[in-house]
């Protein structure tokens, strides 16, 4: 996909249920990029995934089993299949304080601790993946998966004391010691304050989210065996400029309110419960011109640069970097239904003369709508869990995981009493249509149980459409390229900056298109009444350790919001440094940053660049 980013008209979508997500009106200019490593705990890694194996739930696999044993007879070939995924790693959900000790719903923490240490093939470490899911005011935006604690101080109390001691002892136990658990931190929690910042749920939900996560943090920051992976939802619901920015300054401003601040953080988790694909294959450049119109114009990708989480991780991996996280940040997938395989899927590009004839032709995700988010027909098994995948070096992807265990539910299809908080969601109906969905039905599948359920028919679907298809491999790993966090070698991967940071020479400055250290170019890349979004490529002449460009601003222009840069000024004479990662440059190769303004949009803006 396209490197540069926009902000503009409408979002929607879920993870496992935040389903509407207008663009905010808000863009943060960003701090200062990169910081030191992201932790020194003796024995903590950058990646903890890389040279470990992965826990497999023994409770998920039995239900793998019965489930193919029942499809014996209609379709042997299918339950063969499902047999053949019944050993991949899933993760553990922590959705309730009873869930700790043990409920109808399974086994406790302790059981799965136990049985990764049955599990771990002698010294090499062990991986058991823990979603920690129980914030007072849970999932504020929709219905399907609210949660057993209310958003007021009592509920808080419960959080802290009840949920996440109770976790932190149990991790902290010293048996425990030479397990590697990473936790998923409350999916869809913070995204759900920015998207959804009017709902009157989430309101009263925000001060109890910030609060809870960040005690979660400071929790588990001091125990080396745990890393602790943030949710940062979906391309579908945060790829808008307006969305992303206002949601990396919250995530950061969480994490910066911690004791810890950026060493509680190992990265961030995308997609989790969702279906977004990894890649569009067939949709490869979001500005590709289709009847004179860009295709994320489209009704499917209303004006989002970001039609994949591949797309997603590497925005988000940038945008992180520059907002203070450390350049060891490392982003996690869940490919758990987002394979999208089948009859169905596309097998080469299709041309059409309209654009939304184009997107229809060419997309993987088969949906009604990028903001469907429940127990979706047509979709597939994605990649298998891997470590260290390769393709996507932008994205600094740490691992592909099955974070939602396939063949559990999103929420009934119809209302079911419980005792569990979890109320009926229309999203889940596959009759229901709304606006929020560009007046389609929802996709959802029928005779669904309530969320966390297991869904027989549904995983049937997923092993029939999985993608790559049962028995295919995904693409080989990449190298490890891991380090332990605090070594000599780690302080100097993590540390964004350098000597030469003070070294700008005042003779390097080279107007866009001379020859030199360096050159830069402005690029207006859209524009809307009141505002405008502007685009600088900076290309190496010759080799750089770091950049600088400045430029000058017309009068009314202000910037409002910066991505991958460093600003000195936003209005008048402006100076934009790198933020480490993209300041680093062969002579021939570019770097970029991007920034949104106030005022009419300028034209014939003249670029300066100093080249270290």
């Amino acid at each position: 996909m396209a490197a540069s980013r926009l902000a503009v008209v409408l979002a929607l979508t879920a993870c496992t249920g935040g389903d509407s997500a207008e663009p905010s009106d808000f863009a943060s200019t960003s701090n200062a990029g990169g910081a030191s490593s992201s932790a020194s705990v003796d024995g903590h890694v950058d990646n903890p995934f890389a040279g470990a194996t992965m826990y497999v739930n023994a409770q998920w696999s039995a239900q793998v089993e019965e489930t193919a044993s029942d499809y014996e007879d209609s379709d042997p070939d299918l339950a063969d299949d499902m047999r053949a995924v019944a050993s991949e790693p899933t993760g553990v959900w922590m959705d309730r304080i009873s869930a700790i000790d043990g409920n109808a719903d399974g086994p406790g923490l302790r059981y799965h601790l136990d049985a990764a240490l049955d599990q771990q093939d002698g010294d090499q470490p062990i991986t058991v993946t823990v979603v920690v899911y129980d914030l007072p005011g849970r999932d504020c935006f929709a219905l399907a998966s609210n949660g057993e604690l209310p958003a007021t101080d009592e509920g808080l109390e419960r959080y802290e004391t009840e949920y996440i001691d109770a976790l932190t002892a149990i991790f902290a136990s010293p048996e425990y010691e030479d397990l590697r658990i990473v936790t998923v931190l409350e999916p869809d929690s913070l995204p759900n304050l920015v998207t959804n910042s009017s709902d009157a749920n989430c309101q009263a939900a925000d001060p109890y989210y910030r609060a809870g996560v960040a005690y979660a943090l400071d929790a588990f920051a001091s125990l080396p065996n745990v890393y602790t992976y943030i949710d940062a939802a979906h391309s579908g619901w945060l790829g808008w400029d307006s969305n992303s920015g206002p949601s990396v300054a919250l995530f950061a401003s969480v994490v910066e309110s911690t004791e810890a601040g950026f060493d509680a953080v190992d990265g961030f988790v995308t997609n989790t419960a969702n279906y977004t694909p990894t890649e569009e294959t067939y949709l490869a450049d979001a500005s590709l011109q289709v009847g004179g119109q860009e295709i994320r114009s489209g009704s499917f990708y209303e004006w989002n640069y970001d039609f994949d989480e591949a797309d997603w991780t590497a925005d988000l991996y940038a945008r992180a970097v520059a907002a203070g996280f450390p350049s060891t940040i490392g982003m996690v997938i869940d490919t758990s239904r987002n394979g999208w395989g089948g009859d169905d899927r596309p097998t080469e590009v299709t041309d059409a003369s309209s654009v939304d004839a184009y997107v229809a032709a060419n997309k993987i995700d088969a949906r009604t709508h990028r903001g469907a988010w429940c127990n979706q027909s047509g979709a597939g098994l994605g990649l298998r869990p891997q470590a260290l995948p390769s393709g996507y070096p932008d994205s600094h992807l740490d691992a592909y995981l099955w974070v939602k265990p396939p063949g559990e539910s999103d929420g009934s299809s119809e209302e079911i009493d419980n005792d569990e908080g979890k109320s009926y969601d229309l999203m889940c109906s596959p009759s229901y249509s709304t606006e929020r969905l560009g007046g389609n039905t929802t996709g959802a599948l029928a005779d669904a149980p309530l969320s966390g359920k297991w869904f027989a028919s549904q995983f049937a679907e997923l092993v029939a459409n999985a993608y790559p298809a049962v028995g295919e491999e995904n693409p080989p790993a990449r190298e490890d390229d891991s380090v332990e966090l605090g070594s000599a070698e780690d302080s100097a991967a993590g540390d964004s900056s350098s000597d030469a940071d003070d070294a700008w020479g005042e003779d390097d400055a080279v107007v866009a298109g001379e020859s030199g250290e360096c050159s830069a170019s402005l690029e207006v890349t859209n524009s809307w009444q009141g505002g405008f979004q502007a685009n600088v490529v900076v290309t190496a002449v010759g080799d750089l350790a770091g950049w600088e460009v400045s430029f000058d601003l017309p009068t009314g222009v202000e910037i409002d919001g910066l991505w991958n840069g460093d600003s000195s000024g936003t209005s008048g004479a402006v100076t934009v440094g790198d933020v480490g990662w993209n300041g680093v440059l062969a002579a021939g190769e570019t770097g970029e940053f991007g920034f949104t303004g106030t005022g009419d949009a300028p034209d014939g803006v003249d670029v300066e660049c100093v080249g270290n």
